[in-house]
């Protein structure tokens, strides 16, 4: 492995060697995961307010289209966020964090399927 030396790149992508390019590969389909992730919660929010806007429906189907919103928009950056972490990790040969958004993220979705399903069944 070769240090890397490319100027004009971001301080974090100088330090270090340059790690094997099946890791930083693997590292970068877990990024595109977590964005179609955000990109399906993001379609969720402008279906549903479409949905709404042509139906009538009440504002608590508005709030739901604002929450999806919001979690595509904090998947989004956590997605950026967490790839960075593990590029960094990996260039400098340190074990790599655990992340406490999934379960963030899996309390989030439970929030809203136990929203969904008051408003189905009220």
């Amino acid at each position: 492995m070769q240090k890397n030396s490319y100027s004009g790149k971001a301080r974090w992508k100088e330090q270090g060697i340059r790690p094997d390019y099946r890791f930083s590969l693997a590292n970068e389909r877990t990024f595109l995961a977590w964005i179609r992730t955000a990109l399906a919660l993001l379609a969720g929010a402008v279906g549903l307010e479409q949905l709404v806007n042509h139906t009538g429906s009440g504002s608590h189907w508005h709030s739901l289209s604002l929450i999806l919103a919001a979690g595509a928009a904090f998947l989004s950056v956590m997605g950026w966020l967490r790839w960075r972490e593990n590029e960094i990790a990996m260039r400098n040969e340190r074990d790599l964090n655990y992340s406490n958004v999934l379960l963030t993220l899996s309390c989030y979705l439970l929030g809203i399927v136990l929203f969904v399903m008051f408003l189905i069944f009220r």
